[in-house]
């Protein structure tokens, strides 16, 4: 029987093994201009794909099928991709490094906090011998 856990889709990752022929991988993307990109780097590459579309849960996928010999280059080829397109998490400059501050600060305060606490011990540990 076949494993059913191997194709189970939980949308961590935009690549899939291919449903029916596990010599290729599916790449899938929701957003047109990932797409076009993934596409343009794999005409640059001279990676043979197969290009499709399929329509899920109201949302129109674009696929790609690349065949395993090209997995490395294509998952490079991904990650540019994703790279290019990624939003950052904090997209406010000031805001970002505020946060950077506040960690570095914080981690300070429990360094310092650390130390102190230290010598408290070693005094209540002369303090009894």
């Amino acid at each position: 029987m076949e494993n059913p856990i191997e194709h189970l889709d939980l949308g961590f990752v935009n690549y899939t093994q291919h449903p029916t022929n596990p010599k290729y991988i599916v790449y899938r993307f929701t957003d047109e201009n990932r797409a076009n990109s993934f596409r343009v780097l794999l005409l640059e590459n001279k990676i043979e794909f197969e290009e499709d579309s399929e329509e899920k849960k109201q949302q129109t996928y674009t696929l790609f099928a690349i065949h395993q010999k090209n997995y490395k280059k294509s998952m490079k080829l991904n990650f540019e991709v994703e790279k290019k397109h990624k939003k950052p998490l904090i997209p406010f400059k000031i805001l970002r490094w505020s946060v950077v501050i506040f960690g570095i600060a914080i981690l300070l305060l429990s360094i310092l906090s650390y130390c102190k606490h230290m010598e408290h011990l070693k005094q209540q540990t002369e303090i009894y011998k």
